[in-house]
C-alpha cells in the first residue's frame, strides 16, 4: 500500500496543473486534469495531431510564415529616424577582428570583445542624421543621387532606395565600370556626353571597399560620396563616413531605408516650394490684374463726373432772361446812306 500511495504521489508530480487546464475528452467532462493517466491520454493526443506548429495555427501563429522569411523576397518597411536600439538590433556594432582595425578607426571604435572590434553606435546615430540633412538637401536643390551596392544581397536594397526618390534616384547593383565619370566620352559616344548629364551629385556607398575606384573617380569629379564605413576601413576615404557593420544586409537596408526617406522628404519639400512659389505669383498676377481694374474704373468715373459738370455748367435756353435775336429790330431803324445790307 505504501509503495501505491508513493507512485500516486509521484504522479501527481508530474501532472503540471497550468499546463492544460481541463479535459478535452467528452466523456472525461469538464473537470481539471488530476490523474495520471488522464494527462498520458492528452499527451497522446497531442502526439497524433503534430507539432506545437500545427497545433497553434488554429490560434492564429504564423511561425512558419516568419520562418520562411528571406531577404531577397522582399524588404521591409525601412525606418525613418536612426535610433541605436534599431542599428544594435541589426548587428551593426559588430565590427572585424581587433588585428585588422584601421589606425584611423579608433575614434569610432568602442572596445574589443572576443577579439573583435565593437563598433561606438554613439559616434554612427549622428553621422548617420548629418549623411541623413546632407542627402534631404541635395534632392531639395534637384540633385541626382545614385545608391551602389555591388553584392548580391544589396540588389535589391539599392534598388528600393532608388525608387523611393523617384526621377532623382539612380542604382548600380552589378559593377562599377572603371571610367563611368573620368572617361565619359570613350564609355559613351561624345555626343550622349555632351547631351547627357552623367555625374551625379551625391553618391552613396554601402560596400565602399569593394568600389574604390569609384570614390577615387568621385573624388576627381568633386562628387561627395556616403559610405558606410567598418573598422577595417579607412575612414577617409569617403566625404561623409558612417561607422557600422557593412556585411550585414540589415545594417545596409536601415542605412539605405533612412538616406532615401530623407531623400524623399527633400522631394517633399521642393514640391511644396514649387507650388507655394506658382500661388505667389498667381496672386501678384490677380493682384495687378485687378489694380488695373481698379484704375480703369476710377479712370471711368472721373470721366463721367467731368461729363456731369459739364452738363449742369451749360444754360438753359427755355430759363435764360435775355431776349433771342430778332431780326425785326434792324428793319425799324433807319440805316445808313451808301450801306447796304443784304439779308
Amino acid at each position: 500500500m505504501s509503495a501505491c500511495r508513493g507512485l500516486a504521489r509521484a504522479a501527481r508530480r508530474r501532472v503540471p496543473r497550468l499546463t492544460r487546464a481541463y479535459s478535452d475528452q467528452p466523456e472525461l467532462g469538464d473537470r481539471p486534469l488530476r490523474t495520471f493517466e488522464d494527462w498520458t491520454q492528452l499527451q497522446l493526443k497531442r502526439a497524433e495531431v503534430g507539432t506545437l506548429i500545427d497545433i497553434f495555427s488554429d490560434y492564429g501563429s504564423n511561425r512558419k510564415q516568419r520562418n520562411t522569411f528571406k531577404l531577397r523576397d522582399g524588404v521591409r518597411r525601412p525606418v525613418p529616424n536612426a535610433t541605436v536600439s534599431s542599428l544594435l538590433a541589426a548587428g551593426a556594432h559588430f565590427g572585424h577582428s581587433s588585428t585588422r582595425m584601421n589606425p584611423n578607426f579608433i575614434p569610432y571604435a568602442y572596445g574589443v570583445r572576443a577579439q573583435s572590434t565593437i563598433i561606438d553606435l554613439d559616434h554612427t546615430v549622428p553621422l548617420l542624421r548629418r549623411a541623413a540633412n546632407l542627402v534631404r538637401a541635395v534632392a531639395f536643390a534637384g540633385g541626382q543621387i545614385l545608391f551602389i551596392g555591388t553584392r548580391p544581397d544589396l540588389r535589391q536594397i539599392v534598388k528600393s532606395a532608388a525608387g523611393r526618390i523617384g526621377k532623382q534616384g539612380y542604382y548600380i547593383s552589378d559593377r562599377w565600370i572603371p571610367g563611368t565619370l573620368t572617361n565619359t566620352a570613350e564609355l559613351f559616344t561624345p555626343q550622349v556626353a555632351a547631351e547627357t548629364l552623367s555625374t551625379p551629385d551625391l553618391v552613396i556607398l554601402l560596400n565602399p571597399l569593394t568600389n574604390l575606384t569609384c570614390i577615387r573617380e568621385c573624388a576627381l569629379a568633386h562628387v561627395p560620396t556616403i559610405g558606410i564605413i567598418d573598422s577595417d576601413a579607412d575612414p577617409r576615404i569617403v566625404m561623409y563616413p558612417i561607422p557600422a557593420n557593412d556585411e550585414s544586409p540589415q545594417t545596409a537596408e536601415i542605412v539605405a531605408g533612412i538616406l532615401s526617406i530623407a531623400g524623399r522628404e527633400g522631394l517633399a519639400l521642393r514640391m511644396e516650394e514649387e507650388v507655394m512659389e506658382e500661388e505667389s505669383e498667381q496672386n501678384d498676377a490677380d493682384d495687378e490684374f485687378w489694380d488695373q481694374v481698379e484704375v480703369e474704373r476710377a479712370a471711368e468715373a472721373a470721366e463721367d463726373l467731368n461729363k456731369e459738370q459739364w452738363i449742369d455748367a451749360e444754360p438753359d435756353p427755355e430759363q435764360s432772361e435775355e431776349k433771342p435775336f430778332e431780326l425785326e429790330q434792324f428793319e425799324d431803324e433807319e440805316q445808313p446812306s451808301g450801306q447796304r445790307f443784304d439779308y
